[in-house]
């Protein structure tokens, strides 16, 4: 695993070599089957919605679901430097020709009751690792519009950043965005840490 590139702040870096060909054809395969139209969480009920903030298909493995998953859990843990316990499920998402996400942040705003939830269960996110599944024929950059950053897909590859500190303060520098895919498609995987043990809804703490 290489560093190609690195910002300081907010903390970022662009790695190569994250998972291998084969893995990544595996979690593709393994995800096609249970894709859903993507959903973002409404900032006022909590509830999950589908709508134009994100034009993708997605599905999420649980937390160490089989053995391949469980490999990947732990490689990617001790990448993001937190316990295995503390990322919530590896979600892989979908885009078609024309499909984007909109500028967004991954931290929780406990701007309502199931947001306010998840965060007393399992502590704010703190950081975000993106890995691209396929080489895409054009478009489909993640885009970091306060930093002026785009980081092109990659077969391989990903992009990690970190967006909260020890005190739960959020850095609003981590705004990003999936550009259009222009040509072909793309296929990522994301894990999300937590500040402690991830409790999914409805699971004893």
């Amino acid at each position: 695993m290489r560093v190609a590139a690195r910002v300081a702040q907010p903390a970022m870096a662009v790695l190569n070599d994250v998972f291998s060909a084969e893995e990544c054809e595996a979690l593709i395969a393994l995800a096609r089957p249970r894709l859903a139209p993507s959903t973002t969480v409404d900032p006022q009920s909590g509830r999950d919605r589908v709508g134009e903030q994100r034009s993708s298909l997605g599905m999420f493995f649980r937390l160490q679901e089989n053995a391949f998953i469980a490999g990947l859990d732990q490689r990617v843990s001790e990448l993001m430097n937190l316990p295995v316990e503390n990322g919530e499920g590896l979600q892989v998402l979908y885009y078609p020709a024309g499909a984007q996400s909109m500028p967004h942040f991954d931290f929780l705003v406990p701007s309502n009751a199931a947001n306010q939830a998840s965060l007393e269960r399992s502590g704010q996110r703190v950081s975000t690792l993106v890995s691209y599944l396929n080489d895409v024929e054009e478009g489909g950059e993640t885009v970091f519009p306060e930093l002026g950053w785009s980081v092109s897909p990659r077969r391989g590859s990903a992009v990690y950043f970190e967006y909260c500190n020890s005190l739960g303060q959020v850095d609003h520098a981590s705004l990003h965005a999936g550009g259009p895919v222009l040509r072909g498609e793309k296929w990522v995987a994301t894990k999300w840490m937590r500040q402690r043990r991830f409790v999914a809804a409805g699971k004893p703490g």
